[in-house]
């Protein structure tokens, strides 16, 4: 299993603030990575980091063996990495169709193939394709968040907390999807909904703090009590 994302000792300030304090960890080809921690633990400022939003200070950030540790978002993101941002940053005043064309680096064969996917994968879309993003319900436009990443001819998808403020049965869309979509990118979640992240995750890393405190496979975390009620307050 190759790796396609890694991160190592990663510091990050916003103005006088030290938000992360030396994180750690890295995404195989073809996993999910699931970021886990409390509120304020420094998960999406992890992600921001990784794009060039809020610039490490220290520490190394490496994209496909290459480093992007100092590199502009707009390059970091043609490099091949989709952002799904927690408030899912969807063009409410563009139609769906619209807003899937926005996203396409091309049109090509490969491209279209890509949208006829994630289109199966949520019908609604086909549903509103004509209608504006702002009319959506709050589940439709995560999934048309995600669509729009995906579509975009991107290797690695960093997906902020995507069963925030949605209902059960929505949820459970999302993370068949996810699980789906794992076959044809790689993925890094941030996920406060413990039961989704342990469902899909692959791996997992553990944020307190601003710092990596603990890495390893899913599975084994789901049987680790301790850790679960000392980090994430569950147990």
């Amino acid at each position: 299993m190759s790796t396609l994302l890694k991160v190592e000792d990663v510091h990050t300030y916003i103005g006088q603030y030290h938000i992360l304090q030396g994180v750690n960890f890295q995404a195989n080809e073809g996993e999910v990575s699931v970021l886990l921690g409390r509120n304020g633990a420094g998960k999406t400022t992890t992600l921001k980091t990784i794009l060039g939003l809020t610039p490490a200070t220290k520490g190394r950030v490496a994209f496909k063996g290459q480093e992007i540790t100092k590199k502009q978002t707009h390059v970091i993101a043609n490099n091949g990495i989709g952002y799904v941002p927690e408030d899912q940053g969807i063009f409410a005043t563009l139609t769906v169709e619209e807003n899937m064309k926005v996203a396409m680096r091309t049109e090509d064969e490969k491209t279209i193939g890509k949208q006829d996917y994630v289109l199966d994968l949520f019908p609604d879309l086909k549903i509103f394709w004509k209608k504006d993003g702002g009319l959506l319900s709050g589940g439709q436009k995560q999934m048309l968040a995600m669509a729009r990443a995906f579509v975009g001819n991107n290797q690695l998808l960093l997906i902020d907390e995507p069963s925030k403020g949605l209902a059960p049965i929505v949820i459970e869309k999302v993370m068949e999807a996810i699980i789906d979509m794992k076959k044809h990118t790689t993925i890094v979640l941030v996920e406060q909904n413990f039961m989704m992240a342990s469902r899909i995750g692959d791996t997992y890393t553990l944020l307190d703090d601003g710092e990596t405190v603990q890495s390893g496979l899913m599975q084994d975390l789901i049987q680790d009590e301790q850790i679960k009620r000392k980090y994430l307050g569950i147990g």
